[in-house]
């Protein structure tokens, strides 16, 4: 008998819904259309139950430099209040997880991804001290994030001092609906927001505020659509622990000048012998949307894979991510997708495919 999906504390909120099994969770796939809640975070404001993701307190005076030293992101100039975006790394160089580090007092919260909880666990137990309390905060805490334009007008009043002040990649503890909540100006849609961590008790009341007040409840459907325009990528699906960061295009969290890190060796081995893969943007300019595992060629080679691919609500266009063969990544590369029976004329265009206005 297969095991019973787990739910978020605000699954009773999410009645009428249509969910769809992610994980080991049940979660919101959409609420009304993807389309519908697409443009309400692009030109509004929309609000995510993302409680299924990890979240971690490490708490002790040797957390950031334990973690300076494991991580190959330099997080020697964080200040508290400062998140950093970065990848635990296996040691063969190998992407773990992609996570992101809020610095805090003696303390760092960190939030992970909901499939990769365990193995992150166990990564920061293999690699810290016993000296720092490890606390996991997953299952005692909901997480909401509130995205769009008008995120921060619409939270700012239930709150209990501006949030303008509180920068991108910034976070804060601050009270909302008159108790204790945290919030981090962080998202994962390519637009403005909020990721708001509070108790149960909270979310709840924090979530039925929010929908009377008019925000958009999006699901996954939205969510997936408006990470793939902001070109963001999707572990489990655009990496896993076979991809480096070398060949996901996310070299510019290394810091080379770190004596050492977990995979630094391999990772500098492959810089010196170089890639055999390389993540690329892609446009098709003809119908048909690239799906995961659908083949990339070049005339009759197939030098290539799809990762992620839809047809993009804001730019009208299908959009996907891939791996090819370094030769064939530089930009304006005319290739083909091979969507079904039939293959797709595409071009190598920068990411993201969309950025918002500033």
């Amino acid at each position: 008998m297969a095991e019973a999906l787990r739910r978020t504390p605000l699954y009773p909120l999410h009645q009428g819904t249509r969910f769809t099994p992610f994980g080991e969770w049940e979660m919101p796939l959409q609420y009304s259309s993807i389309l519908q809640e697409h443009q309400a975070v692009r030109q509004r404001v929309g609000m995510f139950d993302i409680s299924h993701m990890g979240k971690f307190l490490l708490r002790g005076p040797e957390a950031i430099a334990a973690l300076q030293e494991r991580l190959p992101t330099n997080l020697s100039r964080l200040q508290p209040g400062q998140a950093k975006y970065t990848v635990l790394l296996n040691e063969a160089g190998g992407i773990v997880d992609d996570v992101i580090l809020y610095i805090g007092d003696d303390q760092v919260r960190c939030i992970v991804n909901a499939a990769t909880t365990a193995k992150d666990w166990a990564w920061f137990q293999t690699y810290l001290p016993a000296s720092i309390d490890f606390i996991d905060e997953s299952a005692a805490q909901v997480l909401i994030a509130l995205q769009g334009p008008a995120a921060t007008a619409t939270l700012t009043p239930l709150g209990d001092r501006p949030l303008d002040n509180i920068k991108v990649y910034r976070h804060a503890q601050v009270n909302l609906l008159g108790q204790p909540a945290w919030i981090a100006r962080t998202g994962y849609t390519g637009e403005d927001g909020w990721e708001i961590l509070v108790t149960p008790e909270l979310g709840q009341q924090l979530w039925q505020t929010l929908l009377a007040s008019g925000v958009t409840p999006c699901g996954l459907g939205a969510r997936d659509t408006l990470r793939l325009e902001a070109a963001m990528l999707l572990y489990g699906q655009d990496m896993d622990e076979q991809t480096t960061p070398l060949e996901a295009g996310l070299d510019w969290l290394i810091d080379w000048q770190k004596p050492d890190f977990v995979g630094r060796a391999a990772l500098l081995a492959q810089k010196q012998q170089g890639i055999e893969r390389q993540l690329v943007g892609l446009e098709l300019l003809g119908k048909g949307i690239a799906r995961h595992g659908y083949p990339i060629y070049a005339g009759a080679q197939v030098v290539g894979e799809i990762t992620s691919g839809t047809l993009s609500p804001t730019l009208g266009k299908a959009i996907a991510l891939g791996y090819v063969f370094p030769e064939f990544a530089h930009m304006g590369r005319e290739l083909a997708v091979q969507v079904r029976d039939r293959q797709v004329p595409a071009v190598v265009v920068p990411r993201p495919f969309y950025r918002r206005p500033r």
